[in-house]
């Protein structure tokens, strides 16, 4: 067994006890996808009042509670299915509660550069948050239209890693880089979708109908 598989199996055991501790308690899992989102308010308040004397120390804190965050969107869905309380609502309030901890943290971030005066970064981070609702919402209004639009590399997992790995390394400047990464993907994945969308849609027109 190598050492990335032996991390992944402890990971996943540990994972599964936090699981099986809270659906002893049979807290609702749309609670547990609240309170993912209230932690994430959190972390944005870190980046908002952070200032240039201790933003690296801010950053830091926020990027370990994103990670916190992220343990309450991990959890929530097999919470769910192990107390048989999934739902077709929990699904849909499960999606808005990502679309706010997204903002949130791109909002607190704005918050910090135009404190800061940092008007290029501000703009820079309002193109990066509206691009990942963008992911998100062309994702969603073509699956009502298409059924499955799963193409594109930037989807949620992989932006909330981005931020973090630019909070946890803000010392040595990464958080620009980060956010440079997020608005190049996140914007090719939307192209990407609706390009899919668009050559979907093209090909059921020239499907022969069956009478």
């Amino acid at each position: 067994m190598t050492w990335t598989s032996a991390f992944g199996k402890g990971s996943g055991w540990l994972l599964q006890k936090i699981v099986n501790g809270l659906a002893l308690t049979r807290i609702s899992p749309n609670a547990l996808t609240f309170i993912g989102l209230v932690i994430n308010i959190v972390a944005a308040c870190f980046f908002g009042f952070a200032r240039a004397e201790n933003a690296n120390r801010m950053f830091l804190y926020a990027g370990l509670i994103i990670i916190g965050a992220g343990i309450f969107d991990m959890v929530d869905g097999r919470v769910a299915r192990q107390t048989n309380q999934v739902s077709v609502f929990g699904a849909f309030f499960d999606s808005v509660m990502d679309r706010y901890s997204d903002v949130a943290i791109f909002f607190g971030l704005l918050i910090y550069y135009a404190r800061g005066n940092r008007l290029f970064y501000v703009g820079l981070v309002a193109f990066v948050m509206t691009a990942c609702v963008m992911v998100s919402y062309t994702r969603a209004r073509a699956e009502a239209l298409i059924g499955t639009c799963k193409v594109g590399f930037m989807e949620r997992p992989e932006r909330i890693v981005c931020v973090i790995l630019g909070a946890l390394g803000n010392r040595w400047g990464v958080m620009g880089p980060a956010l440079w990464v997020l608005a190049l993907f996140a914007t090719l994945t939307v192209i990407h979708r609706i390009r899919y969308t668009y050559l979907e849609t093209e090909r059921r027109k020239l499907q022969p109908r069956v009478s």
